[in-house]
């Protein structure tokens, strides 16, 4: 069964507020925005809001839906992962680590990629330009390196 999860890139005066997920948790150690999964029957953008308040005490304004992944962790005919990719710069309070890993603000010209996951080299460049996007990336079976990928950039009417 696929698991539905969300990411949320939080901009702010030319800075990007990442966390670097506890050693014990999915995608321990490397730096990612704050999400996580959302509930039987939550649609994404309660999820998102709901997870973003929960890693960091944040509560966003307006995210906006700008992509959605799947991802897979070997060749199969299923994925393993579809996650929602939003973006907000509106929000009020300040972030505070509630358990889920370290949070910090990054500049935009130095967004920390070889400590995250492989494929947000690729998407979260077009997220930066306001570009909407969906792709799948398929990595070994590890979840080490990537594979193959298909990232497309999507129009809105």
């Amino acid at each position: 069964m696929v698991i539905k999860a969300t990411i949320c890139e939080i901009i702010h005066n030319g800075k990007i507020l990442l966390q670097r997920k506890d050693l014990r948790k999915f995608g321990g150690g490397k730096w990612n925005g704050p999400g996580g999964k959302l509930e039987p029957n939550e649609s994404p953008v309660k999820g998102v809001h709901r997870e973003v308040f929960e890693e960091t005490g944040l509560e966003i304004n307006s995210p906006s839906l700008q992509g959605i992944l799947e991802f897979y962790f070997g060749k199969k005919s299923e994925a393993d992962w579809t996650c929602y990719i939003f973006r907000t710069e509106r929000f009020s309070g300040e972030p505070v680590n509630l358990g889920e890993g370290e949070l910090r603000w990054f500049k935009l010209t130095n967004i920390p990629y070889n400590d995250m996951w492989e494929d947000d080299k690729y998407w979260l460049p077009l997220l930066l330009e306001g570009t909407n996007f969906k792709g799948h990336f398929i990595y070994d079976e590890k979840g080490e390196k990537i594979i193959e990928y298909n990232l497309q950039i999507v129009r809105k009417p």
